[in-house]
């Protein structure tokens, strides 16, 4: 992993994940939605988010807003699993829509792809109840000037 030598070990690998999941947790954006992250390894997140009528446009699904926050959120966590001292920023993101969702637990897969200095890519895909994929997008992601360490939320136990 990119960062400092605290991290070096599974042990620190897992105290940064769960930070990470904690700096998720949070973010005041986040507690407009009903959704947790988990991140199961390096380069990888999961999001569970639950869908309900007020995440709807005028046609009754979910508005697309909600799938780039899924998307976007599941890639970036991902990417910044494999980084320990700074935060990292979107710096682009594509996404497709392949179904409408409604009502419902939807998840969100994020992937690392490559990078592992300045800029990342990863990407992400949501899943339905169902099974069926709805989306899925790919980002770019930069380290910023933000150290993870100084942001509330983010809390290396032991270290």
């Amino acid at each position: 992993m990119a960062g400092s030598d605290d991290f070096s070990s599974a042990r620190g690998a897992q105290q940064h994940y769960r930070a990470l999941e904690r700096l998720y947790a949070s973010a005041p954006v986040n507690g407009k939605f009903a959704s947790t992250l988990d991140i199961p390894g390096e380069g990888q997140s999961r999001l569970r988010f639950t869908i309900t009528p007020e995440d709807y446009h005028a046609a009754g699904a979910a508005h697309g807003t909600i799938y780039f926050k899924m998307l976007d959120d599941a890639a970036f966590y991902a990417a910044n699993s494999l980084v320990t001292d700074r935060f990292l920023l979107t710096t682009s993101f594509n996404l497709f829509f392949s179904k409408p969702v409604r009502a419902g637990i939807v998840v969100a897969e994020g992937r690392w792809v490559s990078g592992r200095r300045r800029v990342f890519v990863a990407e992400a895909r949501l899943v339905d109840e169902a099974g069926d994929e709805i989306g899925r997008g790919t980002g770019t992601f930069m380290r910023s000037r933000i150290p993870l360490s100084g942001l509330p939320g983010y809390a290396v136990d032991g270290l």
